[in-house]
């Protein structure tokens, strides 16, 4: 990973440079650290909901599309926003116990599923 420069020192460097094109191309590295960071967090959170995708697709066995509806349904019924609901899941393969809101929502939507399957 890289290092990320503190907002102070980015906006004491952005005084502190002598010429516009310096000052233009800094604001552009700033900028484009802002993003990788940002590109860095939604790769985590991605894999992190495609391993709780997984997880409910061996819970019921179902396509990765019911799984991540399922998973999109539990997310707004409880309010909780998906990577979260989604790290909660795969923190249980660590002993960790699933929130209860989250655990008892997403009975209903495997039930929900199950119920779906034999009509």
């Amino acid at each position: 990973m890289h290092q990320v420069t503190p907002p102070r020192v980015e906006q004491r460097l952005l005084r502190t440079v002598p010429s516009a094109g310096d000052a233009a191309l800094l604001a552009e590295v700033v900028e484009l650290r802002a993003k990788n960071e940002q590109l860095g967090r939604a790769m985590a959170s991605h894999a992190v909901i495609d391993q709780a995708r997984g997880m409910v697709m061996a819970l019921a066995p179902c396509s990765s599309e019911r799984a991540w509806d399922l998973l999109v349904g539990v997310s707004q019924h409880c309010n909780i926003k998906l990577r979260d609901v989604a790290a909660a899941l795969v923190a249980t393969t660590k002993d960790r116990s699933l929130p209860e809101p989250i655990q008892r929502e997403l009975r209903r939507a495997l039930r929900r599923l199950h119920a779906a399957d034999r009509r």
